[in-house]
């Protein structure tokens, strides 16, 4: 993590001058931890049954939990029991609206873009999951029409 400081310039004008380099205290510096709660198998298992089966999309492993890839971009993704997707923004709001959904990663700093599915669909059944296929399925659909991620260039390995 790192902290962004302001640095304001002495101003003749203040009655205090500002030091001339940026200057911190450890009391502004907290150690910012974020949970990342681990997904159940079952978890897992019911994330890859309303992922589309397709060709094109990838299941990988990410920080302990699960995404869904087309193109090398996520779709969806995993965050503990909690099921993310990204949308258009008309889906988006479209689903915001009509459904209690929730916000998708860490609490302290949620993924922008995503929106978590509703928790209850997690316990309601079939019915359900069905819904949250169709939503995934719109996620594909919509991801897949993004230009593909580019790949990123191998570290330079260092000299000795």
């Amino acid at each position: 993590m790192v902290a962004r400081i302001a640095h304001r310039a002495y101003d003749p004008g203040k009655e205090r001058p500002r030091p001339s380099l940026p200057f911190v205290s450890s009391c502004f510096l907290e150690k910012i931890t974020m949970e990342m709660p681990k997904p159940s198998e079952a978890d897992k298992e019911r994330f890859r049954s309303v992922v589309p089966d397709r060709p094109d999309v990838v299941i990988k492993p990410m920080f302990g939990n699960l995404g869904a890839f087309v193109n090398g971009n996520m779709f969806a993704g995993l965050f503990g029991p909690t099921i993310g997707i990204k949308l258009s923004g008309e889906d988006r709001e479209l689903l915001e609206s009509s459904e209690r959904t929730v916000p998708f990663g860490p609490a302290e700093r949620p993924m922008g873009g995503y929106t978590g599915l509703p928790e209850v669909w997690n316990e309601e059944g079939d019915g359900d999951d069905a819904r949250a296929r169709a939503w995934t399925e719109k996620a594909f659909n919509y991801v897949a029409t993004l230009p593909p991620k580019e790949p990123k260039a191998p570290k330079a390995k260092s000299s000795q």
